[in-house]
């Protein structure tokens, strides 16, 4: 009975389906129509700039290939999508010979969209051609650091796989331009090198922030048994491992991020997530630490665990997370330059300029932000960071251009900011940012309900003026 109930059932249904023209004839006149995701290329994951000019930039995504700018961030292109992979973890300039760039694939901030990769790749022409140039079984590769003395001299630094154990991770080195790879720091099979920094006075120094976590689909686990801070003395052939005993937290510890003070390489800082995640600072080069604040650092280290140190000042700290705040003070206290309203939220990606740290270019989870970073990365820049009310200097002037053009961007830039103080409700100015638009990049957002018209425009030069603190 109930066979036949079923035949009942089925019968009229193959009858009507037969009946029908096939569904790729019905589908003929329509056409695909992209619907999104509107951010295209994904994350920013990675900034390079080269080393003899400031125009020229390299930006590596979480899942669109590398990109660069000739121009300061006014246009970019595609350089990297004729490869198989698009999922970049890091990119590098070899700061000796700039025509070499390293590409390290797999992105190296694991959450549950992460992508995994299938090596490093290097190009000899200034990204026109690139060859894998091995480590395929690392997954993820988060930092490059080029030997300055020898361009042949490389480490990776490999998470390895977020989607369970495997044996390709941890700090890796060539010494003859990746022919052939040497692991030289391995802890366990589910513990990767999360960040890898180089002493700027001392090339063969490194320390490297081990870190086990596992990544799944629908949980995270972050720290264990692998996870610390590990110095080397001697590029990477001996390596000592610093505990509660030398001031870091006791327990289980996770993801660490770490910057070098270039100004005084003595000192270091790292963030560290632990039971109470905070700030470190190593005044001997990282053999002791002491704890400096466990306040407004950050609050989700497995996504982003960054800190900068401005090269011309260790007591000025860049904290990457949500947002990005600063600190004056050697990291005891931080306020927010990157409000939500200023910058896409999420930043994984910072560049500071090595020789005034002035010029600071930012990556986010969208991109390089038009309202805060584009104005950088354009070069036209008063980065005051201090209490500048009219700029009387700017720090950097694009090569591309002329000294008019710099001057008349000078003079518009003067005259918003007398525009700005006479706008009704403003008795106070923390000037952050001065910047130059190109007519191209559509800029808006005109500070203190300013519309277009008050802003002094000549030819292609629009000056604007982003306001902080307006009571």
């Amino acid at each position: 009975m109930k066979k036949f109930l079923l035949l009942l059932l089925v019968l009229p249904l193959q009858l009507f389906l037969f009946g029908q023209e096939p569904i790729m004839d019905l589908m003929k006149g329509m056409k695909p129509r992209f619907i999104g995701p509107a951010g295209m290329s994904g994350r920013v994951t990675s900034i390079d700039v080269h080393p003899n000019n400031l125009d020229h930039l390299l930006i590596g995504t979480a899942s669109g290939g590398v990109w660069e700018s000739k121009n300061g961030g006014v246009s970019f292109n595609p350089i990297f999508d004729e490869q198989p992979i698009q999922s970049i973890g890091a990119v590098a300039f070899d700061p000796s010979n700039p025509s070499v760039i390293w590409a390290g694939t797999g992105e190296g901030n694991p959450r549950n969209s992460q992508s995994s990769g299938i090596g490093i790749f290097k190009s000899i022409d200034g990204g026109k051609n690139w060859e894998l140039a091995g480590l395929e079984k690392t997954k993820t590769i988060h930092r490059i650091i080029i030997d300055p003395r020898n361009s042949d001299i490389v480490y990776a630094a490999s998470l390895g796989s977020a989607w369970g154990p495997n044996e390709d991770r941890g700090v890796f080195k060539t010494i003859n331009g990746g022919e052939t790879w040497e692991k030289v720091l391995f802890v366990n099979d589910t513990t990767g090198c999360a960040d890898l920094v180089v002493d700027p006075s001392n090339p063969n120094k490194l320390i490297a922030a081990m870190w086990h976590y596992h990544r799944k689909p629908w949980t995270f686990t972050s720290g264990g048994n692998g996870s610390g801070i590990y110095v080397s003395y001697d590029g990477g052939k001996n390596w000592k491992q610093k505990t509660e005993k030398e001031g870091l937290p006791a327990g289980t510890i996770g993801r660490v991020g770490l910057s070098f003070a270039s100004n005084k390489p003595n000192i270091v800082y790292a963030l560290v997530e632990a039971k109470k995640t905070g700030l470190y600072k190593s005044v001997d080069g990282g053999e002791n630490w002491k704890l400096v604040s466990t306040k407004n650092i950050g609050n989700r280290p497995f996504y982003y665990a960054d800190i900068y140190v401005d090269p011309t000042n260790e007591n000025r700290l860049f904290n990457l997370y949500s947002t990005v705040t600063r600190s004056e003070d050697g990291g005891k206290t931080f306020s927010g330059i990157a409000p939500y309203h200023k910058a896409h939220p999420d930043h994984h990606a910072f560049w500071i300029e090595p020789k005034h740290g002035k010029f600071i270019i930012d990556g986010n989870d969208l991109k390089l932000d038009e309202e805060v970073i584009q104005h950088m990365a354009i070069g036209a820049i008063l980065h005051d960071i201090g209490k500048v009310d009219i700029p009387d200097r700017i720090l950097y002037k694009p090569s591309r251009l002329t000294t008019a053009e710099f001057d008349v961007m000078k003079s518009h830039v003067t005259e918003s900011i007398k525009r700005l103080k006479q706008t009704p409700g403003v008795s106070k100015l923390s000037l952050n940012t001065a910047a130059l638009h190109h007519e191209k990049l559509n800029g808006s957002g005109y500070p203190m309900g300013l519309e277009e018209s008050d802003i002094p425009i000549n030819g292609r030069i629009i000056a604007i003026c982003d306001v902080f603190d307006a009571l």
